[in-house]
């Protein structure tokens, strides 16, 4: 039987596991410098690990960072839609809000104006090619509408006066349509007396001013002072205002004297109107005579 000494591989891996073994030892023990084995290694694996982990870290960014960008745009669409939604509620609240004044315009202007047969209607049809000429609204003769009657904006100013008549829905004939039949029997009110009488016969395109014509070269006007129709025609009654003056010149002929009227009611921009029956049949023969309004 051979000598336990003999067999040099198991004496060799007895001697290997007593330095492992040692070693072990040594490297668990509380020591404040490691050997240069042992930084070796550790230089070694930390190489290999940052090797290792920087496609690691680079590919886990990568699909972190689209998962964000995937939040991102499904957080923006969803802002994007409650955007939206916000203006349109906020579109209808505008377009309500307009409406309740209109309609509270109208019951105030009815309580005012009593002594007229009055008829709400709705601005349905307006052409771009005669913008300042006509419109077109929703009640005509069925609801009692007939040429001529008055008309005024939502909040009682005159806009103009019915021209043509269908069953049901009317054409209006704005002030400032610039054909020459189109005439407004008006008075500029003094502070305590009635004052000067002309016709609003013209529009000035350029400032958005109405022309009356024919007053009195002696008649004392000035800027600011109130117009309204003065019931002498056949067409509007007495009251109805229509706007202020702005200035006054000669006419061409020095003559008569012109003052240009700011009209009160927004002339471009009308939703709501109201058509006024005159009851009273006061008038003037002289100016039904000329053809007055």
């Amino acid at each position: 039987m051979p000598s336990f000494f003999s067999n040099k591989k198991l004496i060799v891996l007895l001697v290997s596991i007593i330095v492992l073994v040692a070693l072990i030892g040594y490297s668990l023990s509380d020591r404040e410098r490691l050997t240069w084995a042992e930084r070796f290694l550790h230089d070694s694996v930390g190489w290999v690990q940052s090797i290792v982990m920087r496609p690691a870290h680079l590919v886990a960014g990568f699909f972190e960072e689209v998962s964000e960008l995937r939040h991102l745009y499904e957080e923006n669409q969803t802002l994007k839609a409650r955007l939206e939604e916000y203006a349109q509620i906020s579109v209808e609240r505008n377009v309500l809000k307009e409406e309740n004044e209109s309609l509270r315009e109208i019951l105030d202007l009815e309580e005012s104006l009593s002594d007229y047969r009055m008829r709400n209607a709705v601005v349905t049809f307006r052409s771009p090619d005669r913008w300042n000429e006509a419109i077109g609204i929703n009640i005509g003769s069925q609801h009692g509408v007939e040429d001529d009657m008055a008309v005024v904006s939502s909040n009682g100013y005159l806009i103009g006066k019915i021209q043509r008549v269908s069953e049901f829905s009317s054409r209006v004939q704005l002030l400032t349509d610039t054909d020459r039949t189109n005439r407004v029997s008006a008075r500029i009110d003094g502070d305590d007396k009635a004052g000067p009488v002309g016709f609003i016969e013209g529009y000035d395109d350029e400032t958005g001013l109405l022309v009356m014509r024919k007053l009195e070269m002696d008649a004392e006007i000035e800027p600011g002072q109130l117009v309204s129709t003065s019931g002498l025609g056949t067409v509007y009654p007495r009251g109805i205002i229509i706007g202020e003056v702005e200035r006054v010149e000669p006419d061409e002929y020095g003559l008569t004297q012109n003052a240009y009227i700011r009209p009160y009611a927004d002339l471009l921009s009308l939703d709501y109107v109201i058509v006024i029956e005159r009851l009273s049949t006061a008038m003037d023969p002289e100016l039904i005579e000329e053809g007055g309004l």
